[in-house]
Formats: C-alpha cells, sequence, structure tokens
C-alpha cells in the first residue's frame, strides 16, 4: 500500500469508485439519513445538551471518517453509551465560570480526539486490550440499564433526575404524584408503537413479500414516523399548553466556527474522562467495524481506525458537537442498505446537512417524550443478559468482575465502574497467572508424546522428573514454580535430572530468569541437573545471550523424548512406528 493512501484511504478507495457504487451509497445514505435525524436528537438529550447538538456531531465526523477510515460501511456519530458518558463528565465536572455545558462537551471531543490520534499516531491499539470482554459487555449492560431507567422521567413528564440507579428511582418514586398524565399517554404509546414496529412488523413484511434493503427501510424508519406523528399531535392539540414538554426552538442552520475552551482547569478535569471514553470508543468502533468487515471478506486497520475516529473527534468538537464513535445500529443499517465504500457516510453527512437546515423549524412542536421513548428501545438492546449466563456458566473469576463492573457501574458511577471493572480482571489475572498449573509429565506408550501423569497413563522413571508449567515465567510466578520443584525433589530423593518442559512459555522476564538461576544452583549443590527441553525460538534468543544457557548444570534438548532418550534411556517405552 502507498505510504499517502495508507494514511488517506479515501485515495485507495477512491480511484475504482464509479456510478455503480455511487447509486448504492447513495441509497444507503437516504435511509441511514432518515434514521439519524431523529438519533441524533435524542441522543444529543441523552448527554444533557441542547438537540441541534447531534445534529452538529453526525455531519464533519462522517467526513472526516470517510477520509481517514478504513472501514466500507461504519457510521460515526453521537451514540447511546457515548451519550451517556458525557452527560456524567460534563455533570460532575465543576465548570469554571464562563465555560457552558456545550463548550465543556466540544472540548471533551477535541481532547478525546487528540488522544486518540496519538494512540493512532504511536500504534497504541493494544491499551484497548486492557478492557477485557466481560468488563466491556458489563459495563455496557449496565450502562443501557442507567440510560432506560434514566429517561423514565421523560415518559412522564417528570423534573429532571441524576445520579445513580437508586437515586434515580428514588427521585422518579419521590415525584410520582407529579405525573404529567397526557405525557404519559404520549410516551408509553410511543413507546409502544416503537416496540411494535422492532419486533411485530418484520413478521407482517415478510407475510407481505417485503424483504431485504426495502423491509429494513420500513423498520428503520418507524423512528422517523413516531416524530412525525408524534409533532403533528403535539402541534395539532397544543400539548404544550396541558405539561408535555416539547423540543422547542432548534436553531436552523450550522453553527458558527468556535475553538474549544482551552481553560486549563477544564482541561485537567476532562483529560482522565476523555481517554476512557477514546478507550471505550475504540472498542465499540473496531468490533462494529470488524464484525461487518468480516462479512463481506474485508478488513480493516485498527492503528488507522484511531486515527480515522481521532480526527471524527476533532471535527465534532471544532463543529459544536459531542464526542463521537462508530455505532452499530446505524453502521448495520447502512451494511443492510448496501453501501459499498466511505462515500456512503458523506452523502449521509449531506443529508443531515439539509436536515440541519431546513428541517429543524418543523421539530419544534416534537415532544421530549418521543426521543426518551426513541433511546430507550435503541438501549435495551445493550442488555445482553446471555452474555452475563454464558460468562457465569463459563468462568467464576470474569462473572466477578463482571459483576463488580455492573455494580459499580449501576450505584456508584459511569468511571469508577469501568476502572473497577479494569482494576478487578487484571488482579484476577495476575492471581490466575501466579499460581500456574505446573504439571508432571511422562510419556505415553508407544509415542514420542508426553502428557500429565495426573491425567494420562504414561511412563515414568525414578531418576528423572519432568515439569512443565503451562504459563509464561514472571514476577508473579516463578517463585511458584521454584517451591513446586524443590517440593518434587524432597518427595523423591533418588532423582539425578530434572527437565523443564518448556513448550508452554512464551516469555521468561528478569524476575523469571532469576529464578532459574537460582533453581539450577540449587540442584547443583543437590547433585541434580537442570535440564530445558522444547525451548521456543524467542526464549532461546533471550537466554543464550545472557549466559545462562553457558552456566546450566545440564543440557538444552530439542524435544522431551531426546532428553529421555540421553538422561534415562529405560524410562521410555519402545515408539510404534506408523
Amino acid at each position: 500500500m502507498r505510504p499517502v493512501s495508507r494514511f488517506f484511504p479515501i485515495l485507495d478507495w477512491g480511484r475504482r469508485y464509479n456510478r455503480q457504487l455511487a447509486a448504492n451509497d447513495f441509497v444507503a445514505a437516504v435511509i441511514v439519513s432518515i434514521m439519524l435525524v431523529p438519533q441524533s436528537l435524542a441522543y444529543a438529550m441523552l448527554a444533557g445538551l441542547p438537540p441541534e447538538v447531534g445534529l452538529y456531531a453526525s455531519i464533519l465526523p462522517l467526513v472526516a471518517y470517510a477520509v481517514f477510515g478504513t472501514s466500507a460501511t461504519l457510521a460515526v456519530g453521537p451514540v447511546a453509551l457515548i451519550s451517556l458518558m458525557t452527560a456524567s463528565i460534563i455533570g460532575s465536572a465543576h465548570l469554571p465560570n464562563g465555560i457552558s455545558p456545550v463548550s465543556a462537551s466540544m472540548t471533551l471531543a477535541v481532547i478525546s480526539g487528540i488522544i486518540l490520534l496519538a494512540m493512532g499516531l504511536f500504534r497504541l491499539g493494544f491499551v484497548a486490550n486492557f478492557l477485557s470482554h466481560p468488563v466491556i459487555s458489563g459495563f455496557v449492560s449496565a450502562s443501557g440499564v442507567l440510560i432506560a431507567v434514566g429517561q423514565v422521567r421523560h415518559l412522564l413528564g417528570l423534573p429532571k433526575t441524576d445520579g445513580n440507579l437508586a437515586e434515580i428511582l428514588a427521585a422518579l418514586f419521590a415525584h410520582l404524584p407529579q405525573v404529567n398524565i397526557p405525557t404519559v399517554i404520549m410516551g408509553f404509546g410511543c413507546l409502544g408503537f416503537l416496540f411494535w414496529v422492532r419486533k411485530g412488523l418484520p413478521a407482517i413484511l415478510s407475510r407481505l413479500g417485503l424483504a431485504g434493503m426495502w423491509a429494513t427501510f420500513i423498520v428503520r424508519a418507524g423512528p422517523v414516523l413516531a416524530v412525525i406523528m408524534t409533532t403533528l399531535a403535539s402541534w395539532y392539540f397544543d400539548l404544550a399548553s396541558h405539561g408535555v414538554k416539547i423540543v422547542g426552538t432548534i436553531p436552523k442552520g450550522f453553527p458558527a466556527f468556535t475553538l474549544p475552551s482551552f481553560n486549563l482547569q477544564l482541561w485537567h478535569q476532562l483529560a482522565l474522562p476523555a481517554l476512557l471514553i477514546s478507550v471505550i470508543g475504540f472498542v465499540e468502533t473496531v468490533s462494529v467495524a470488524q464484525t461487518l468487515a468480516a462479512k463481506r471478506r474485508q478488513r480493516i486497520r485498527p492503528d488507522q481506525e484511531l486515527i480515522a475516529l481521532g480526527m471524527a473527534n476533532l471535527g465534532a468538537g471544532f463543529a459544536g458537537g459531542l464526542p463521537v464513535t462508530g455505532g452499530f445500529a446505524r453502521s448495520m443499517v447502512n451494511f443492510d442498505a448496501g453501501a459499498q465504500t466511505p462515500a456512503a457516510g458523506l452523502m449521509t453527512a449531506v443529508g443531515i446537512a439539509a436536515a440541519t437546515l431546513f428541517l429543524t423549524p418543523v421539530l419544534y412542536y416534537l415532544p421530549q417524550a418521543t426521543l426518551a421513548a426513541t433511546i430507550i428501545v435503541a438501549v435495551l438492546t445493550l442488555v445482553d443478559i446471555k452474555t452475563i449466563i454464558h460468562i457465569f456458566r463459563y468462568s467464576r473469576a470474569d462473572f466477578a468482575a463482571m459483576v463488580v463492573t455492573i455494580a459499580l457501574t449501576l450505584f456508584w458511577g459511569i468511571e469508577p465502574g469501568i476502572v473497577s471493572g479494569v482494576v478487578v480482571s487484571l488482579m484476577l489475572y495476575l492471581h490466575r497467572t501466579s499460581r500456574p498449573h505446573i504439571a508432571v509429565v511422562g510419556q505415553v506408550p508407544g509415542t514420542e508424546h508426553f502428557r500429565n501423569i495426573l491425567r494420562h497413563d504414561v511412563a515414568t522413571g525414578t531418576s528423572v522428573l519432568t515439569v512443565r508449567p503451562d504459563e509464561s515465567l514472571y514476577f508473579a510466578n516463578c517463585r511458584y514454580l521454584e517451591d513446586r520443584i524443590y517440593a518434587l525433589i524432597a518427595e523423591n530423593p533418588a532423582l539425578r535430572h530434572v527437565v523443564l518442559m518448556c513448550s508452554a512459555i512464551n516469555e521468561i522476564d528478569s524476575s523469571g530468569l532469576e529464578s532459574l538461576h537460582e533453581i539450577n544452583a540449587r540442584l547443583r549443590d543437590s547433585g541434580v541437573t537442570f535440564n530445558l527441553s522444547e525451548v521456543k525460538g524467542p526464549v532461546m534468543d533471550r537466554l543464550e545471550p545472557c549466559g545462562f544457557i553457558a552456566e546450566l548444570s545440564g543440557k538444552v534438548f530439542l524435544s522431551q523424548y531426546d532428553a529421555l532418550s540421553t538422561l534415562d534411556p529405560s524410562a521410555l517405552t519402545p515408539c510404534r512406528i506408523a
């Protein structure tokens, strides 16, 4: 790949662009644009920002991703999870005088963009690996519950409620006497309609013979139809005078180009939260992009995705928006609608821009309950009960990390939840690898294979002990290996040779090397040789230059069979010739 097109993928796919690709991208862009208008408004409201901010955050980020991104179908913009995190971060920050929430969200997007861009340029995408699947799954599920419960107040017409799950529920119950009946009818009616569109309408369309792209278009247009119907009802019956909260005036046109705040106090407060948003957004983006790319046997470049996502967030920040990432729902719609290249994102940006210029006045009477219902229906798909049950059955340790993440996210906050989940995961990993499985192995009769003596009927000798640690050696587990070998030697005074079977050792750090030196010295003092077998090339490349191999009291054998053949041939059974 050419160096320039490596950083600007648009130069690569742009050379192959033709009329047929443009037609497919245009159809996809129309469908996605229709879906994104109410969704963008709703996610801005979820972030605690004016609704137009969601539209602003859906234009330049799409353009930036089309230039720098490597996925043909990924659609970036505001998403529920990142919007919730934005609301939590800005709500808990002590904003300096003169800094509005919108200015703070712009600054948060710019800081996130800088972090993502730096991670991409320095190829630091591996940082996201510290977020294990159970932690991410638990965090997303808990966030889905928080978002859904937090939007219930809009369905009931109640005052704003912030905080953790317990505080939100307490506030809801405390304000129940203030429930607005027209809002309840509007909100829950809209909620029921959207659930029916998502669950019941596809079956009806299938019976009518509609499938594929058109069925997808009709189902995804459900929120748009809900917006149209409830806005007309709100205007015709003047529901605002009956206590139904409406969106109100949405500024027409684009925002003026503005710079984010460069207040050092604000940047200091937002730095760590921006890092969390960046990492979580990157994980979600890459997961969606790789899933969709695999369906078409395409590939993405994660480090370039970091750069693309960074540029998208910079675009959102300077356009008066909020942090953005790749969204699963909008990307799936883009994929199902037949998008072939990132040009579909450029066309979608044009569609959103047109809506911002011409459609915002007609949304004046749009009930906030409609947007809340849209959010609830969208985020309930984030609550993954099947994964929670699966992880519980498979690994109690991973389930513990998931439970900690869910509980702290629900009852303490977004940032403590995800950070605690990462910490617990790392602690469980260190605990698990600090006491690795160490097997004493013997020969499977008639073969050159060696297996655990506790699991297989194997042949062993009395003068050779073969130990196989099933983990790399590092500071947390090397002492455990020492103790295990010394204990086995003490049990068998007839031993003359110890063989460390290294087939499962991929890395040995400095602490592990020091332990090998100590084992070698103590065995030599006991009249026992210390040998290695099946050492991997990269491990040997580290052991030879440091002088350990020269000091070894025994030898290094290519295979475990060679070791036994040399040290104690009587312990072997004859190999059958195939």
